[in-house]
């Protein structure tokens, strides 16, 4: 669990961190998850870097049979508004994604190669479905990948240790928020 570098341009990409799935029991307190990714958004602002916000919408979810249980039911109005923490600026791209991953279905990678990024770091919720799939697609899409370890979480803490062990490291690298926020280059 070592990053060794960040590209000049990289991006930060923080998946569902939204009322209601912030409001989730999840195996680390999601506080903890929202506060280090507003470190990692300030310091990427702080460097002229892209923030990107990945919101999920409830609209259903991909056609298919599945085993698992359909989700349903009314959810609060505000459930898909952004954690205010974040300190969303006008600078940051918002990507509005109907799946798990923020690249299926969306403009993120052409956000992401106009802007000439190479690198992605990616944190949120959950960490073995909206944080896993964005990272796969980005290591598809051909960009370095580095998974902040201790900015994500996920409601099944074996599936958050699957990913985390099992899956990041065959994608890219991971360190802590802290470590890779000293990795960035400096304010230009």
């Amino acid at each position: 669990m070592t990053a060794t570098t960040l590209d000049p341009t990289t991006a930060l990409v923080l998946v569902d961190l939204q009322k209601g799935i912030t409001a989730l029991p999840t195996a680390h307190p999601s506080a903890e998850i929202v506060e280090r990714s507003a470190r990692l958004a300030d310091a990427f602002r702080e460097r002229g870097l892209p923030v990107v916000l990945v919101l999920v919408r409830v609209t259903g979810g991909a056609p298919g049979r599945t085993e698992g249980p359909a989700r349903g039911g009314e959810v609060p109005a505000d459930w898909a508004d952004l954690v205010p923490e974040l300190g969303r600026e006008d600078s940051d791209i918002v990507i509005t994604k109907q799946q798990w991953g923020a690249f299926y279905g969306t403009d993120l990678d052409l956000q992401l190669r106009r802007r000439g990024v190479t690198q992605v770091v990616v944190a949120g919720i959950a960490t073995s479905i909206g944080v896993e799939s964005t990272a796969r697609a980005a290591h598809e899409h051909g960009y370095h990948v580095t998974v902040a370890v201790d900015a994500v979480t996920d409601m099944d803490a074996e599936a958050h240790r699957n990913s985390i062990e099992k899956i990041f490291p065959r994608l890219g690298e991971t360190d802590t928020a802290d470590a890779i926020a000293k990795l960035l280059p400096a304010a230009g």
